[in-house]
C-alpha cells in the first residue's frame, strides 16, 4: 500500500506541475527587440529567412544572429529552452528540419492551439526572421 500511494502522490505531483507549465506557456510578456541596423522588411509577410547567408539579406547574417540570440532569451527560451534546448515539454528547436521558413514565420505569427501565443502583435517579421538565424546558428544536438 505504501508502494501505490508514493506512486500516486508523485503521479498528483508530476500532473500539477504539467498543468501549472501549461497554463503559464503562452504568458510570456513579450519583450520588445531592437532590430539595430537590419534592413526594413515591410509589411508583406516573407516565406524565407532573408538573413540567411545567400539571401536577400545574409550579409547581416551574423548581426541577425546576435539580434536573435537577445530576442529568443526575453520572448522564446521560458518555454523553449536556453539556447533552444527543449526540457522536453516542447520540441528541441534546433533539430525541427520539418519546419520549413514558411511554416515557421506562420507558426509564430499565428500561434498555436497547444499554447504558444501569436507574436505579430507584439513582434516584426525583422525580429522573427532573426530569431530563426540565431536558432539555426546554434550547434545541432550531438
Amino acid at each position: 500500500m505504501g508502494m501505490s500511494f508514493s506512486l500516486k502522490a508523485i503521479m498528483a505531483a508530476a500532473m500539477a506541475g504539467l498543468a501549472g507549465f501549461a497554463i503559464a506557456h503562452g504568458n510570456v510578456t513579450p519583450q520588445e527587440v531592437d532590430t539595430g541596423n537590419l534592413p526594413e522588411l515591410g509589411d508583406e509577410v516573407r516565406i524565407e529567412n532573408p538573413f540567411r547567408e545567400g539571401n536577400e539579406f545574409g550579409e547581416f547574417n551574423a548581426q541577425a544572429a546576435k539580434i536573435g540570440e537577445s530576442a529568443y532569451a526575453g520572448n522564446c527560451a521560458a518555454c523553449h529552452g536556453i539556447r533552444a534546448m527543449s526540457g522536453g515539454l516542447t520540441p528541441d528547436l534546433r533539430e525541427l528540419t520539418e519546419w520549413d521558413d514558411e511554416y515557421y514565420i506562420g507558426r509564430v505569427m499565428n500561434g498555436t492551439d497547444r499554447g504558444m501565443p501569436s507574436w505579430k502583435k507584439s513582434m516584426d517579421q525583422n525580429a522573427m526572421w532573426a530569431i530563426r538565424t540565431y536558432v539555426e546558428s546554434l550547434p545541432k544536438p550531438e
